[in-house]
């Protein structure tokens, strides 16, 4: 348990000081150039959700994680989560979500940075990065659980 509580807290870590680095470097709007055409790193305020929805809805931002965050600690209780790949998910979840949450409460918005230039995307950070990564993590070890059991059911029919 101690590599994810590690995992966690890396995240975190990390989120923030890639956050500090900007936000001490350049104003809103500012930036610099990564790989040209490519990616740029350009510091924005972003007072809604993933992708700028919901503006303005900092309140409901906090609560939600809040709830979330708690459902989250009383899965990890009960259920114990065996499972590298569901224990890695979930620690590299929460400590994307509270990067961000962190910057909500203390802020009122959360600090991105990260944009792709080559396509019409929304800028994002680390801890968004950490979050997607986690669900994509998630996802499959849902399928592979479904497709272990799926198996077992077709030896035990057998």
């Amino acid at each position: 348990m101690v590599l994810y509580l590690a995992i966690f807290l890396f995240t975190i870590l990390l989120d923030q000081v890639s956050k500090f680095l900007i936000t001490s470097n350049f104003a809103q709007g500012e930036g610099f150039c990564v790989i040209k055409g490519i990616l740029d790193f350009t510091y924005v305020r972003n007072e809604g959700a993933a992708f700028g929805m919901l503006q303005g809805a900092r309140w409901f931002f906090i609560v939600l994680t809040v709830v979330v965050f708690a459902v989250l600690m009383v899965y990890l209780i009960k259920s114990k989560p065996a499972s590298p790949l569901e224990k890695t998910a979930l620690a590299l979840l929460a400590g994307g979500a509270l990067g961000n949450f962190i910057d909500r409460v203390i802020l009122g918005f959360v600090r991105d940075f990260i944009e792709v230039k080559f396509i019409d995307f929304p800028v994002f950070n680390i801890a968004d990065c950490f979050v997607c990564i986690g669900a994509g993590l998630y996802v499959l070890y849902t399928l592979l659980e479904f497709f272990k059991d799926r198996n077992k059911e077709a030896k035990a029919d057998e």
